[in-house]
């Protein structure tokens, strides 16, 4: 059984006994960790899965730890008294195995003495660290250990949906512990040298996590992620593919970048199977397709769906979904194949309710973007839908007030209107987002406008 997932940074420093009177320079990340732990051991696990970077790196395979019994700890960081031995769970290595070649990854058995190459036959430091927190809780258990590989992204993030598998057919309750950095460039003088473009790397990732926005993640430019000089990126590839059929309650601990390496701490707790109501009941599927795990989105496919079988527009649900029942602009977006199929939405709230809100501009998206031709029933299946909720706009007295990712753009002269939606692919720079916002509304690009800016809470 998956019961929970954990990603942790891994500098020795944040150890005590390594760190000594550096401690105080990493507290964030030390009292996340302590947080962090106990959030591990209340989820009850009798096993730990790690994911690596500092372990076996392949280049065309995922290999695991092949040993029975495994020693670990600090003595090549000044503090030989902390060491540990842990037990090692080789048959679950080998299901994993087993169940990743049907997705086409090879997983091999490495040797320990392969293993960390700063001390053969050890474990590495990217599994000592966070194993340290959780042994304080007194969580003394066997792990499995994966390592890295140069495979695709999208490779990795099917080897994590096979480990998932295997996780949720476990006997055991299973905590799967993504170890990882992120940039190694975020300061003059860091490890890997200095790069401005480490610290966009390191806030892309967080906001991915906080959302949940996994495409996001697998569409990092590789640009990106040479300039970050990272070591996290594959861990968490491979553990967001195992949370993929799962609803995930994901939390920030912490982040902070004091040497000029990011360090996150999260978690990342299982709520349920998607596809299955709180009570464990299959929900119902659309065309073969299963009904979206946010009720925004559920909304949103069920009331165009409806219009598009009687042309009508759906009524309200009674009582109205929780969290729909204030007031607010929303927009509704479709995509098919990855490519936008429709999207229509309102800057302020012109219905009695935000589930009005979906109802209507789902319907408008699918049959009145005048970009499109109207969606058709058979369609459906193949559309994914998102909803973003308006917050209350308001006015900026500057651009250094903006950020694309974070906010959305409304730009007015005239009686003209222009909006732009925050965190859209290709639009990187302020001046990007408001040369388009400004073309929407057909202001010339030296006409004086009033800015305004907003965020949203966008649901898959």
């Amino acid at each position: 059984m998956f019961v929970f997932a954990g990603l942790s940074p891994h500098p020795p420093i944040i150890v005590p006994e390594v760190g000594g009177n550096e401690l105080e320079k990493v507290k964030e990340t030390v009292n996340a960790m302590r947080k962090w732990a106990e959030a591990v051991r209340e989820a009850r696990p009798d096993s730990f899965v790690f994911i690596s970077p500092h372990g076996c790196f392949l280049r065309d395979a995922v290999g695991y730890l092949g040993t029975e019994k495994i020693e670990g700890g600090f003595a090549g960081f000044g503090a030989p008294q902390v060491s540990f031995q842990v037990a090692v769970d080789l048959s679950l290595a080998g299901a994993v195995a087993r169940e990743a070649a049907g997705e086409g990854v090879e997983v091999v058995s490495v040797d320990p003495a392969d293993w960390y190459s700063y001390d053969p036959g050890s474990l590495d430091h990217g599994i000592t660290v966070p194993l340290y927190y959780l042994k304080r809780t007194g969580l003394d258990l066997p792990i499995t250990a994966f390592g890295i590989s140069l495979l695709p992204l999208r490779t990795l993030y099917r080897f994590g949906q096979a480990l998932g598998r295997v996780l949720e057919k476990s006997p055991q309750r299973i905590a799967l512990i993504a170890s990882g950095d992120l940039s190694h460039r975020l300061l003059p003088g860091a490890p890997a040298g200095y790069n401005p473009r480490g610290s966009e790397f390191d806030r892309i990732i967080k906001e991915s996590l906080e959302r949940m926005d996994v495409e996001r993640i697998l569409n990092l430019p590789e640009d990106l992620i040479e300039d970050a000089g990272e070591c996290g990126l594959r861990p968490i590839v491979m553990m967001l593919g195992a949370l993929k059929d799962y609803r995930v309650e994901p939390e920030i601990y912490s982040y902070e970048g004091p040497f000029g390496v990011g360090y996150l701490v999260a978690g990342f707790r299982l709520q349920g199977k998607q596809g299955e109501s709180e009570a464990g009941k299959g929900e119902e599927r659309v065309e073969g397709r299963p009904v979206e795990r946010s009720p925004h989105v559920r909304l949103a496919r069920e009331s165009l769906e409806y219009y598009l079988r009687t042309g009508k527009i759906m009524p309200v649900p009674d009582p109205v979904p929780e969290g729909m029942e204030g007031k607010a602009g929303v927009f509704v977006s479709l995509k098919k194949h990855g490519q936008l199929r429709g999207c229509i939405g309102t800057v302020e709230p012109c219905r009695e309710n935000i589930a009005a809100e979906i109802i209507h501009n789902a319907v408008a998206a699918g049959v009145d973007d005048p970009r499109f031709w109207p969606v058709k029933l058979e369609e459906l299946p193949e559309i994914d839908f998102s909803v973003d909720v308006l917050t209350p706009f308001e006015p900026v007295k500057s651009e250094a007030e903006l950020d694309p990712k974070r906010y959305g753009v409304i730009v007015k002269s005239r009686g003209r209107t222009g909006l732009l939606l925050p965190d859209l692919e290709g639009v990187d720079t302020v001046a990007e987002q408001l040369s388009i916002a400004r073309q929407k509304a057909g202001i010339p690009p030296g006409e004086p406008v009033q800015i305004f800016r907003f965020e949203v809470v966008r649901y898959r």
